[in-house]
């Protein structure tokens, strides 16, 4: 199978994410349009649309980018505290139908302001329960009709969606990723997830949590087709090896000097975002071009830790990866639209070729 590359499209309600220079309409149509057709224009699949509470809703703008594009794909992060399943079910099966079967869905766990919203499940092990049944009902209701389903947290009585993904080959309804290093988290990613994310951790970290994740979905019995594993980082690719690193070493000391970057209570207190802030301790570089001292100076999520230097460089690390069994890569830098097209241009041929 070959690899998937997506990128990152930054809804946010503020202009200015991790340095974009886009601040006048930085989240109109126009703009967020201009960056999805980009992405078609120079080779890439489709782009995470990212969530928490406060940001444009994932959907309304995966549906308005859609529709103004011919295949992009965007990757709809959704948090089951925001949605019931069948309602959410319904949602993604529509667009997926709309669209030509170019959905794809990142389901988040982790906590967001959950009381801002009206969400109850604060603890991690309900909140994971709560993703399993979540996913269990989704599944049902996309491939079956008259779907009855009695969990803790979510029930439906004879439910059928009319309207049904898209079915094409081995495809039978939207993909769905996942992300979370704690063990509540995997054990819903191995028995239940079609794709694991992880953050930018070094090989060593990434082989081991493949070896796990695996023996987990034997041990859980797992009954779908075999878990798959992503990438989540930020690409930082300049001509040259020596430019990339005096950049990232710049953007980094304006980083520690702004000091504006600082990571919430709730990020700093997830397993995966821990395990990249340790990193730290283990040296400013890792590998051959993991760079982890953004993380020392308020980066967070993917902007925690960064691969560096020219195309080639971050293309040889991205292959040891997926030497690793990583076969889908979300990617990106900022300036957005700019990085967009260089590394378009630059790195995925390399990725491809």
């Amino acid at each position: 199978m070959s690899s998937e590359y997506l990128w990152y499209i930054p809804n946010q309600a503020r202009p200015g994410h991790r340095g974009d220079d886009v601040v006048e309409g930085h989240n109109s149509l126009e703009t967020l349009t201009e960056q999805a057709r980009a992405l078609e224009d120079h080779g890439w699949g489709g782009a995470l649309l990212g969530t928490s509470w406060g940001r444009p809703d994932t959907f309304t703008v995966a549906t308005a980018l859609a529709a103004r594009t011919t295949a992009f794909k965007p990757l709809i992060a959704i948090r089951p505290g925001y949605w019931r399943p069948a309602n959410f079910a319904s949602a993604a099966a529509t667009l997926d139908h709309l669209t030509g079967g170019r959905v794809l869905v990142n389901i988040v766990s982790g906590k967001d302001g959950i009381e801002a919203y009206g969400d109850r499940e604060g603890a991690q092990a309900d909140r994971y329960a709560r993703t399993r049944e979540f996913i269990q009902i989704a599944r049902r209701l996309w491939t079956e009709d008259h779907v009855t389903y009695r969990g803790e947290h979510f029930s439906v009585t004879d439910s059928t969606l009319e309207l049904k993904p898209v079915v094409d080959g081995e495809r039978r309804h939207p993909r769905l990723y996942f992300g979370g290093a704690s063990e509540a988290a995997e054990k819903v990613a191995a028995a239940e997830a079609d794709v694991q994310l992880f953050w930018g951790e070094p090989l060593d970290g990434v082989a081991e949590r493949i070896d796990r994740l695996k023996k987990l979905s034997a041990d859980l019995g797992r009954e779908h087709a075999p878990l798959e594993f992503g990438l989540r980082v930020t690409t930082l690719v300049r001509d040259t090896t020596e430019q990339a690193w005096a950049d990232a070493e710049a953007r980094v000391e304006r980083m520690a000097k702004a000091n504006k970057a600082v990571l919430d209570h709730d990020w700093r207190g997830a397993t995966g975002q821990r395990r990249l802030l340790d990193l730290a301790a283990r040296g400013d570089v890792l590998d051959d071009n993991l760079y982890t001292a953004p993380g020392r100076v308020g980066g967070g999520g993917a902007g925690t830790t960064w691969l560096v230097g020219s195309a080639q460089d971050v293309a040889k690390s991205l292959r040891k990866y997926e030497a690793l069994g990583v076969s889908h890569f979300v990617l990106s830098d900022t300036p957005y639209l700019p990085e967009i097209k260089r590394q378009g241009d630059q790195l995925l041929p390399l990725l491809r070729g």
